[in-house]
């Protein structure tokens, strides 16, 4: 039963997350349904890997979120970090405040991308689903090329191909086979 609740919690979670690029709470509920779905497939396989490289990468993915609102927040109310009498309407100290927060947030969805990339790939070697691969290397470049907003997009895609993968996954070929029945008594 582990495989395929893991299968369906990752696959609506993945699905989730596609649906809450327009509704950003259900981003909340897919990333949770996500990592259930990947711990639970985690524990079919025995590859912890799976699941602890996924919670890496939502760890770094929400302390870049932190952090940028931090600096986001302290650049529009004015409190400038090393000057003792911020001065909101300075436009280059607010430019510099936000170009900070945007490479602050860019160095951490970097750094989740490759943990997330990471469990992509050995559930796709698990699995043989090659999709669930791609899509780390989707999430991955365009992580990359956030820069140049192209790769929210590209995000955007990785997270459709991460909800196909998980509903296109066969059922498990690895279970845990039954145990070898006990020996015949010896005959006396």
């Amino acid at each position: 039963m582990s495989f395929e609740s893991g299968k369906t919690l990752g696959g609506l979670g993945a699905l989730f997350m596609v649906i809450g690029s327009f509704v950003p709470f259900l981003s909340l509920v897919g990333v949770i349904l996500l990592l259930l779905g990947l711990q639970r497939l985690a524990d079919h396989y025995n590859d912890n890997d799976i699941f602890q490289n996924a919670l890496f990468g939502l760890v770094f993915g929400v302390i870049g979120i932190i952090a940028g609102a931090f600096v986001i927040l302290a650049v529009v109310f004015g409190v400038a970090i090393g000057t003792p009498t911020p001065d909101i309407t300075d436009p280059v100290a607010f430019i510099a405040g936000l170009i900070v927060a945007l490479a602050i947030v860019f160095i951490f969805y970097l750094l989740a991308a490759i943990f997330y990339k990471k469990s992509f790939d050995r559930l796709a070697a698990k699995t043989g689903e090659k999709m669930f691969g791609t899509a780390g290397l989707l999430l991955l470049i365009g992580a990359v090329l956030t820069i140049i907003l192209i790769g929210l997009l590209l995000m955007f895609v990785a997270w459709i191909l991460l909800t196909v993968a998980f509903f296109s996954m066969k059922t498990s070929t690895t279970e845990p086979s039954p145990p070898e029945p006990p020996p015949p008594p010896p005959l006396s």
